[in-house]
């Protein structure tokens, strides 16, 4: 069946109007016929059509002047105009001003369709690719950014001032202090904020994988290759790209990445093409880049290159006063996703602000989730929080015959996991192949275990 679309006819000729209008409207267009320049306007702004089939030739105007008036009353709809007297200059002249296409009359209602069937596939696409660059474009995150200390009013401050200039950002912080949701507050308060913001998860990707999502690859760049692709930079255009966790990469992409920033181009993986980009990198990581820059392992010049700007997010310990403001915010917005009305006690509010939070502000956002879940009653008591106990004890852990907590399985391969960490000077692929698995399952556990520092 073919797709409906709303046409104005614009024609004086009024057999040639009446004629072909009951054959597109036989077809499954809506369709309206008028024959003058000032009708075709009032009808435009009545009907709001799609697509407008304009004569050159009207009686009370020129039909570029009507063309002209349409583009900027009804941008959205494509003209397509229609010539009787074979002038390609004027024809040119119209696509110049704005319209879609031109036909020559008499026309044939095969070629007439085929011109209307390619400005609705042109207008499909325009509002894909509306739909697709709203999804890759954040809203202003403020609205979740909580906070009245001076360690945070500071940060704020800082992105404020930040945000307006086209200028690399290197944002570092504990894992779960937001480093995301500054990089997305820079993105929406900068003149780019109409355009995509793209992220890229560095430490979830090996290596090859990550090159060729960053930069794209040309079909049979390696095995499985089967067509093109584009790079996130590409897909960033215009927009602002975020490398989380850039202390993950390695050395070959660490140059690729310093190629991009210093000259704006790249190539597909594979290909030969240079292809210029307009993009604002942010970075971020948990890691120590400087020590990591002294063991050999991040180059100099990246490091200097990404921190033009540096900002670091406090842990969520270091600005304690805004806990309470946060779990309160958490709380609402909780109540809303999941149609509770669950309000914290005293005590719980109290045990909330007193714990040190190493998992920072995600670790409350899923304490307070968790707590929502498993309450029954309408206020949430200290029971209710899934926090570890006064030294170290988690709740549940009982005592065995010396006295010492008898752990669960999650948190001794937890513990494991960080002395190993530790042992490794916190290199993931060492400790990796200590542990036996790869990379990538140890990155996964790293994340459900809160330990990516």
């Amino acid at each position: 069946m073919r797709p409906s679309a709303s046409i104005l006819f614009v024609d004086d000729d009024d057999a040639f109007r009446q004629v072909l209008s009951g054959e597109l409207k036989r077809l499954g267009f809506a369709v309206t016929g008028v024959g003058s320049g000032a009708e075709a306007i009032k009808a435009a702004a009545a009907v709001d059509p799609g697509i407008v089939l304009l004569d050159l030739r009207l009686p009370d105007m020129n039909g570029l002047d009507v063309l002209k008036t349409l583009r900027e009353r009804k941008p959205a709809a494509d003209v397509i105009m229609l010539t009787g007297h074979g002038s390609i200059d004027t024809a040119i002249e119209s696509i110049r001003a704005g319209a879609f296409d031109y036909v020559a009359k008499p026309c044939p209602l095969d070629e007439l369709t085929l011109r209307i069937e390619r400005a609705m596939e042109r207008q499909a696409l325009r509002q894909r690719t509306t739909l697709l660059e709203r999804g890759l474009t954040p809203p202003d995150p403020a609205g979740g950014f909580v906070g009245e200390t001076p360690e945070f009013r500071h940060l704020l401050s800082l992105v404020d001032r930040v945000a307006p200039s086209d200028s690399t950002v290197l944002i570092t912080g504990e894992t779960g202090s937001g480093k995301e949701v500054v990089a997305k507050l820079i993105h929406a308060r900068s003149g780019r904020r109409f355009r995509p913001f793209v992220v890229v998860e560095c430490a979830s990707l090996q290596d090859s994988l990550l090159q060729s999502e960053l930069f794209g690859h040309e079909r049979g760049a390696f095995t499985g290759a089967e067509r093109g692709k584009p790079g996130l930079f590409e897909v960033a255009h215009g927009g602002t790209i975020f490398l989380d966790e850039i202390g993950e990469v390695s050395q070959s992409t660490q140059v690729q990445l310093l190629r991009v920033l210093d000259t704006s181009t790249f190539r597909h993986v594979g290909g030969t093409e240079e292809i210029h980009v307009d993009v604002r990198v942010i970075a971020a990581t948990n890691r120590d880049l400087v020590r990591m820059m002294a063991q050999g392992l991040f180059r100099e010049d990246l490091y200097y290159r990404l921190s033009t700007i540096s900002i670091e997010v406090p842990p969520l310990r270091a600005r304690r006063a805004d806990v309470g403001l946060l779990a309160e915010h958490f709380l609402s917005v909780l109540n809303e996703r999941y149609g509770a009305r669950r309000r914290l006690s005293p005590e719980a509010m109290d045990r909330l602000c007193r714990y040190d939070w190493p998992g920072n502000v995600r670790e409350l956002l899923h304490v307070i989730e968790a707590a929502i879940v498993v309450s029954d009653a309408a206020e949430i008591r200290p029971e209710h929080l899934h926090l570890p106990k006064g030294g170290g004890q988690a709740d549940g852990q009982a005592p065995d015959a010396d006295g010492a907590a008898l752990l669960t399985l999650q948190e001794l391969e937890r513990r494991h996991i960080e002395r190993v960490l530790k042992a490794a000077e916190g290199h993931r692929g060492r400790a990796a192949r200590i542990l036996g698995v790869s990379e990538r399952n140890l990155y996964r556990k790293l994340r459900e275990y809160g330990l990516l520092r």
